[in-house]
């Protein structure tokens, strides 16, 4: 795995959008956080859609292993006023207090090896209350190997299965990355069974 901290100290951050993905306007605009109190967002990077849903009055908690990128979240929420709770360490370590209504997943599992999944699996489904939702971004490459790693959609549904998730009834939404890439996200809701 690539060590993120020393990624981000030279600059090559080329997973960067540079600012909020337009998965979560979509999910803003179809009600996915109408009703929503806390949400955590595993593998935050720079943070940008925490400092969104913080101006909106959310409880986030951020969570991310690199100190840059921490810092940089820090940062823009001191700037903007906005409060989170901002936690540098590994996502596998972390154990919530409380359980959460929304985990917001922006391809922190395709950043992740392919051998980790079912663990994190198993983190997402303990951090959630019962009926809580998954906001799951799932990377499409179609390439072997990474980070970032591809998200087959029969791989996910496994890691993810019927007797623990519903899965929306409705088709993902699509969510590219820039115009000289071929890669692209597909967003879906699952509620915690």
């Amino acid at each position: 795995m690539p060590d993120w901290e020393v990624l981000y100290q030279q600059g090559d951050t080329g997973w960067d959008r540079g600012d909020v993905s337009p998965a979560l306007f979509t999910w803003l605009d179809q009600g996915a956080f109408d009703g929503v109190n806390t949400v955590l967002i595993p593998g935050c990077g720079r943070g940008y859609e925490v400092l969104e849903l913080a101006k909106r009055g959310l409880n986030v908690t951020a969570l991310d292993l690199a100190p840059s990128a921490i810092a940089h979240l820090n940062q823009a929420l001191a700037s903007s006023g906005a409060q989170a709770n901002t936690i540098c360490m590994n996502m596998f370590e972390y154990a919530a207090e409380q359980a959460f209504d929304v985990v917001y997943e922006q391809t922190c599992l395709c950043a992740i090896e392919p051998s980790q999944r079912q663990a994190y699996a198993d983190k997402v489904h303990g951090w959630l209350k019962p009926q809580g939702k998954l906001l799951l971004n799932m990377m499409q490459t179609g390439e072997v190997g990474g980070p970032p790693f591809h998200c087959d959609w029969m791989d996910i549904k496994q890691l993810f299965p019927d007797d623990k998730w519903l899965w929306q009834p409705s088709p993902p939404f699509v969510t590219g990355r820039n115009r000289q890439s071929p890669r692209f996200e597909l967003g879906f809701v699952l509620q915690r069974q």
